[in-house]
């Protein structure tokens, strides 16, 4: 049998994750490089799992 996967992290709420978009970009002035480009897409991505879960929470 294949050793089960580890459990995925709690999901922060998107608000959260919004607020942490939010104040990277001003942060940064909005410009997206490097590092910081690469930290947004994951952000981005947690978010967009935030609001799938959101969703499926609240139907």
């Amino acid at each position: 049998m294949p050793p089960s996967s580890s459990p995925c992290p709690p999901l922060r709420s998107a608000a959260a994750v919004d607020a942490e978009i939010r104040a990277l970009l001003e942060a940064t002035g909005g410009w997206l490089w490097g590092p910081t480009r690469a930290r947004y897409e994951e952000l981005r991505d947690e978010w967009v799992a935030a609001v799938r879960d959101e969703m499926t929470t609240a139907a």
